[in-house]
């Protein structure tokens, strides 16, 4: 199949643990599975004079980033004016190669991708943005964008049930979760160096919605643990910003700071380095569209207490593969840690579970075979009509 995603943001610029970054991981690895078998072009917006205009990815994949607009990057309200750019330059480029299915990501992406097949006759999937929105004006170019494609991808089955409400017909919705690398997040492999405390992780940006205050006022009841927080701006440049000072005064007022490590941004490549070197893993956000902090601790058999929201309540089978509790509640955080802390075997336990949990159903490989699957049944609704 000749596969087209399309994608109004850069796929580059981000480098924090934010739900965007991981949108934008998440698209470049399903490309990268999907190239083994099929040809992929993802089509961006250049957001920065450097670098070329199409560069190769890996087989089978190639990056295009088209000129639209200021070459930087944009909110997405930002992007509005130049949509019908970006739109034209789809068309002229699909007009000399015309792909057999599109795949736009976010809103934004949608729109220029509808823009860029019209008359075509190609079949159209999307995938929107991970956060809910308040904003009549997006509620009402999603249901319209959701109401043209052959097929909305969800990422969870909360994320179904809000497009259910906003009009998208249910037969038109696929639940394809976010994947993992099973590489590289797995249960052997080296681990960070620690000492003799019991050690927590959290993992993500720093502001209050994200769960990490929850996590800080949990270990008030965990005496001895110790918690590592990964995220945020990178090391040198924590004592300037205002969340991580504000965590610090947290963990000062209840008397845990000489407990609490603030690490900054962790590359990615770190991450399962430091996820096995911890006994639990808390993620803890309000909402977590992607939940792929929960499903990277999984794939390193770290246990994980999660919050019961969003892509948490596919992932973590409460009980066998981790924990659920509702998002801001530190005292039943603090509890069911110490409840993990003394029991070794059933730690064991419920990593080996989880880690068995992510590599069947999280990897790549079964992701990608998801989504061809939904390109497949697009194309021969297509013909059919």
């Amino acid at each position: 199949m000749n596969i087209a995603f399309v994608s109004s943001e850069a796929l580059s610029s981000t480098q924090d643990q934010s739900d965007l970054a991981a949108q934008r991981a998440h698209l470049l690895s399903i490309a990268r599975e999907l190239g083994r078998d099929h040809k992929v072009t993802i089509y961006t917006r250049r957001n920065s004079d450097a670098g070329k205009a199409r560069v190769r990815v890996s087989q089978g994949v190639t990056l295009e980033n088209l000129s639209a607009g200021p070459a930087q990057d944009l909110p997405e309200d930002g992007m509005l004016p130049y949509l019908s750019d970006l739109g034209e330059q789809l068309m002229h480029r699909w007009g000399q190669d015309r792909p057999d299915v599109i795949h736009a990501h976010s809103w934004t992406g949608g729109l220029a991708a509808i823009a860029g097949a019209n008359g075509l006759d190609v079949p159209f999937t999307q995938t929107f943005s991970t956060e809910n929105s308040h904003d009549v004006k997006k509620v009402r170019l999603q249901r319209a964008i959701g109401l043209r494609a052959s097929a909305v991808i969800a990422g969870c089955g909360d994320e179904e049930s809000s497009l259910i409400r906003l009009g998208v017909p249910r037969r038109n919705i696929s639940v394809i979760p976010c994947g993992v690398d099973i590489e590289r997040f797995r249960r052997q492999g080296p681990a960070a160096a620690r000492g003799t405390r019991p050690r927590l992780l959290h993992v993500g940006p720093l502001t209050q919605d994200k769960g990490v205050y929850t996590a800080v006022r949990a270990l008030e009841g965990i005496p001895e643990a110790e918690l590592l927080i990964a995220g945020g701006p990178a090391h040198t440049n924590l004592a300037q910003d205002a969340d991580a000072h504000r965590i610090m005064l947290l963990a000062k007022e209840i008397g845990v700071e000489d407990r609490v490590t603030l690490l900054g941004h962790i590359p990615h490549a770190s991450v399962a380095k430091l996820m096995r070197s911890a006994d639990v893993v808390l993620s803890l956000p309000r909402e977590a569209p992607a939940g792929v902090v929960a499903l990277e601790a999984m794939a390193c058999g770290v246990p994980i207490i999660a919050s019961a929201v969003g892509a948490h309540l596919d992932s973590v089978v409460d009980g066998v593969t981790g924990l659920l509790i509702p998002a801001d509640r530190p005292a039943q955080a603090s509890r069911l840690t110490r409840e993990l802390l003394a029991d070794p075997t059933r730690r064991t336990a419920i990593g080996f579970a989880g880690a068995d949990r992510a590599r069947s159903r999280y990897s790549w490989e079964r992701i990608s075979q998801e989504l061809v699957q939904v390109y497949e049944n697009a194309l021969a609704t297509a013909v059919q009509h």
